[in-house]
């Protein structure tokens, strides 16, 4: 008999699963750093810093000790975490390392006829070229190398030897040493990640039993496709297969959905049921998540399980955007109660607040708005602005 699980039971084990349910304020060393970013197994990263950037937001909505400076030595200096793809660009443990090489064999593959069909013919000339001046002179920009007369336009006109930084980085014979201004730095792979993370060498085999095991330990319960989509390193056929192969692993639930329906069957590791209730409750305070944040990107599943639709309007033309450019969930406990639209102004010290928007059935209590104002106190310092400014009609 297949046990069903309750929202509010697959609401906790999943917040707790992303390291949502920890205390927010216990200090947080650049050894527990390390630990978070393995149990939850990526951070991704991107450019908008409409208030600060995603990977240093989602670090901090789970712990807000936390600091940017061990991020930095941790990637730059130790070698324990790297970059790479994942659904998007991420930073990962150094310790998965071996497993990516899968994805770079995947990557090779593809990647070249890609791109050639993309830039023309001219730019694989450009290969050669820049490996042997990454290996030559070291650390390098694309800035640093690219070609005469050539004119910018994002990444839809890349230089040539900015395709080849950027191939030899997907394909894992670079990997980015670090950042300036947001710009990566590449180096060869060997002298950016300790050797004690290349082997052993793991089989095909090894490597998908590891792929669906991690993100089936990170999600707590899970579809084959959400298995799958978790890393983005499998097909959902190929996380089919390994559910099937290891059925004797694994037990077999129905997580019953927010807003009523269908329970979805999902699987989950043996022993999960009969230790539900191991995992805490999340902290009561209201959290700012980054759009990018990991406990959001499936997006179904988000809606699913919180009964919250999201979607990310950055491509979208502003006169058809429901909400604005770049608005921030609202986590209270273990619900998705809202979004927020603010922006920090670094000039004038300000975080400016311009809209509230709370979810049908949630009350704007005086009690509620001012854990809101404590949360927003909180991301000003952290984004280094000194007030926070509520907009005119920021409640709607």
């Amino acid at each position: 008999m297949t046990t069903l699980i309750s929202n509010a039971d697959a609401r906790r084990v999943f917040l707790a699963k992303q390291g949502l349910s920890a205390p927010p304020n216990k200090a947080l060393s650049k050894s527990g750093l390390l630990q978070l970013i393995n149990d939850i197994g990526f951070v991704q990263v991107d450019s908008i810093q409409t208030v600060e950037r995603a990977h240093h937001q989602i670090l901090f909505s789970r712990n807000q000790t936390y600091r940017r400076e061990h991020l930095t030595s941790l990637l730059e200096k130790d070698g324990a975490l790297f970059e790479h793809w994942t659904h998007d660009a991420s930073i990962l443990p150094s310790a998965f390392f071996r497993y990516w090489k899968h994805k770079f064999r995947r990557e090779e593959d593809v990647l070249v006829e890609r791109w050639r069909k993309w830039q023309g013919e001219g730019y694989a000339d450009a290969f050669d070229e820049t490996y042997e001046r990454v290996a030559r002179d070291g650390a390098t920009m694309a800035r640093e190398i690219k070609a005469d007369g050539h004119v910018s336009g994002g990444w839809w006109n890349w230089h040539p030897n900015k395709t080849a930084l950027e191939y030899f980085w997907r394909t894992g014979k670079f990997a980015i040493s670090g950042r300036s201004n947001f710009q990566k730095i590449y180096d060869l792979v060997e002298r950016v990640i300790p050797a004690e993370f290349h082997e052993p060498e793991v089989s095909r085999e090894e490597f998908v039993d590891w792929a669906c095991r991690s993100a089936l330990t990170r999600l707590g319960f899970a579809t084959h496709g959400e298995i799958a989509a978790f890393w983005d390193l499998l097909s959902p056929d190929e996380a089919k297969a390994w559910v099937a192969e290891h059925r004797d692993e694994l037990e077999e639930v129905l997580v019953e959905p927010a807003l009523g329906g269908k329970p979805r069957p999902s699987w989950a590791l043996a022993g999960f049921l009969s230790s539900i209730d191991e995992h805490p409750g999340a902290p009561p305070r209201i959290r700012v998540l980054s759009p990018f944040d990991p406990m959001i990107r499936d997006r179904n599943r988000t809606e699913r399980l919180f009964g919250f639709f999201y979607r990310i309007e950055i491509f979208v033309p502003e006169p058809k955007r429901e909400y604005g450019y770049y608005v921030f969930p609202l986590l209270e406990g273990d619900r998705l109660i809202g979004r927020i639209d603010m922006k920090a102004d670094r000039k004038n010290g300000r975080l400016d607040v311009k809209r509230l928007w709370l979810e049908p059935g949630v009350r704007p209590s005086a009690g509620r708005i001012e854990k809101l104002l404590a949360e927003l106190d909180r991301v000003a310092r952290f984004a280094g602005v000194e007030q926070v400014v509520l907009m005119d009609g920021w409640q709607g």
